[in-house]
């Protein structure tokens, strides 16, 4: 599987919108990116993307909360019963939809993973799930990846497209990826916080 590179990047943002300025940090691996009720993109609408990488050569990161009803089995029967639940295939992104991406928190040392952030790793699906398996607490697999061209995902932010807040491994490897746009919001400080409950439809308001 290729593996697109990416890297560090910018500055403090602010975004302006109708509910006033938003300050957040500079996006950066192990951040996440929430759409804003501005970003009309139907493949972000309403998204949460784990940034695995952010620098001079681009952005690369996983949408969180767009799982599939593919379960793993049915397109990589040998690693249905290693990955987290809910074992189904994650939409990760419009880029490369064909490839499968695994990530995981596993004990290092291990062939066939390397270490993104946060002890998060790419796994090889290529190798040896009875290997891996026994030493990974948890597992997950998208189908493609996000990824910016460099100096994008800046001119997205300073549009008012994302915000960026602080991730943890927790929110990549979630139990309850449904209803994470509301969730991550809602533990954020004013006023994102006040956001989570933005209807999706403000004509149905």
């Amino acid at each position: 599987m290729e593996w697109w590179r990416a890297g560090e990047a910018g500055q403090d943002r602010r975004v302006d919108a109708d509910w006033g300025a938003v300050e957040g940090p500079p996006p950066a691996a192990g951040r996440l990116l929430v759409a804003t009720p501005l970003l009309g993109d139907p493949h972000f609408a309403r998204t949460v993307v784990y940034l695995l990488e952010h620098d001079g050569g681009g952005t690369v990161g996983v949408v969180l909360n767009r799982p599939s009803h593919t379960p793993v089995g049915q397109v990589l029967p040998d690693w249905h019963d290693a990955v987290s639940g809910p074992a189904v295939v994650f939409g990760g992104g419009p880029v490369q939809p064909d490839g499968a991406l695994c990530l995981g928190e596993l004990d290092p040392g291990a062939s066939g993973i390397r270490e993104v952030v946060d002890g998060v790793s790419t796994v090889d699906l290529d190798g040896d799930v009875t290997v891996i398996a026994p030493i990974a607490r948890r597992l997950r697999v998208f189908a493609g990846h996000a990824g910016w061209a460099p100096g994008q995902l800046v001119d997205e932010l300073a549009e008012g497209a994302w915000w960026v807040v602080p991730g943890t491994p927790d929110d990549l490897f979630s139990e309850h990826p449904r209803t994470m746009w509301r969730t991550v919001l809602r533990r954020q400080p004013a006023p994102l916080n006040l956001l989570s409950t933005y209807p999706p439809d403000v004509t149905q308001n």
